[in-house]
């Protein structure tokens, strides 16, 4: 049995601080150090090595969307064709690197009855039902769409 490499490499201390990040980016090493009770050389250390691995690939902030006024989550589920009616023939990556195209935050190939799923953020349900109908019923190879709005964030 092969085993993952890099994982071998990643212990209980890289968890924590990972796990630290994951909840917020903005943290310095010596905060970090404080947080975890680790000295601060081997957090920095630590976190280098990640970097190096690629385990850590970048930071990120976490935005307040009310406040950018894309307050409506959804997660449309889509459906697609894979042969045109002119013979011509679709791949499912290509219709999802189109799909990203119309401004979708996160496109996904998933398994199971649906193709692709896509996440989309919008200011309300106008917004939304105008994404669905004017772009991504558009992208050629896009057969059906379900669309759940999500309520509540955790």
């Amino acid at each position: 049995m092969e085993y993952c490499s890099i994982c071998m490499e990643i212990d209980k201390k890289d968890k924590k601080i990972l796990d630290a990040l994951k909840e917020n980016s903005n943290l310095t090493s010596r905060r970090l150090s404080k947080k975890l009770r680790i000295p601060i050389t081997t957090v920095h250390n630590r976190i280098k090595k990640m970097e190096k691995l690629g385990v850590i690939k970048s930071y990120t902030v976490k935005l307040d969307y009310k406040k950018l006024d894309k307050g409506i989550l959804s997660y449309i589920l889509v459906a697609v064709v894979y042969m045109l009616s002119d013979g011509k023939r679709l791949s499912q990556e290509n219709i999802a690197k189109e799909i990203k195209k119309t401004g979708a935050e996160e496109v996904c190939i998933v398994t199971g009855g649906t193709d692709i799923v896509v996440k989309v953020r919008a200011k309300d349900v106008e917004e939304l039902n105008d994404y669905i109908i004017k772009k991504l019923r558009n992208v050629e190879g896009v057969d059906k769409t379900k669309t759940m709005i999500v309520l509540k964030e955790l």
